[in-house]
């Protein structure tokens, strides 16, 4: 879906940590995170299970792969119906 992300965190080696962020850039793509072999892969794929982009880590110096959900379809509604509403108030 539109909106998921995945971060992923990673020692760079020289006492610091780099972030990388992947994230699913058209509607019907999704993120999906996998671990083998000692490397860490982080692809978008397209509904067909096609790979559009992909990021492999070596799995020992992947410090965090964080993973962030789109938000409910019916939240972001709800969000834009309430500010419609306060901007029609403040016109009164």
């Amino acid at each position: 879906m539109i909106g998921d992300s995945v971060e992923i965190v990673v020692d760079t080696g020289s006492a610091s940590a780099r972030t990388f962020e992947i994230s699913a850039t058209r509607a019907g793509r999704r993120v999906e995170v996998s671990t083998a072999r000692g490397v860490v892969e982080v692809a978008e794929l397209t509904r067909s299970g096609r790979a559009v982009r992909v990021a492999r880590f070596m799995s020992t110096r992947v410090i965090a792969v964080v993973e962030h959900p789109a938000a409910d379809r019916l939240d972001v509604a709800v969000r834009r119906r309430s500010a419609r509403v306060e901007q029609e108030e403040t016109l009164l």
